[in-house]
């Protein structure tokens, strides 16, 4: 969670003031409920169906960013084949598929992620085998009506 206000500043300048973040509630170890950055209060919530491999930042334009989470005991290289495909504008992979699809050496894990929490989409529980992908990149936005920013 010491990343987090840092975050926040780097969303900000890129996407304007964020307002809200959502993150798994089974992911994270701290349960705080708004945090303090600069003059902003940004609201934190938890969630039980949220996708683990998931951030959320609503910003004041109420446009939504989507970030991947990877877990802290990824190996190195599959964080950063990950993240390289989570930042790629062509990429139409669903966030929790981009962990399970990075090969990763043998005796390493992303312990927790191939639960039942990772195959739920964010928008209400849509398995993510249903054959829709969406892009859940850090350059990935869209408006909260569902129109593209």
């Amino acid at each position: 969670m010491a990343e987090l206000p840092g975050l926040v500043v780097a969303l900000s300048e890129r996407y304007g003031r964020i307002r809200h973040i959502m993150l798994n509630i089974h992911t994270w170890d701290s349960r705080f409920r708004r945090l303090a950055v600069g003059p902003d209060l940004v609201r934190i919530g938890w969630f039980d169906t949220l996708d683990p491999a998931l951030l959320i930042a609503i910003t004041g334009r109420d446009d939504q960013v989507d970030l991947l989470v990877v877990p802290p005991d990824t190996t190195p290289e599959a964080a950063e084949r990950a993240m390289a495909t989570a930042a790629d504008p062509a990429n139409l992979t669903h966030a929790p598929d981009i962990l399970t699809a990075a090969p990763t050496p043998q005796g390493a894990t992303t312990a927790g992620w191939s639960d039942a929490y990772a195959v739920w989409d964010n928008e209400g529980g849509s398995a993510a085998s249903s054959g829709v992908h969406r892009s859940h990149t850090e350059s990935t936005t869209r408006s909260r009506t569902g129109v593209h920013a």
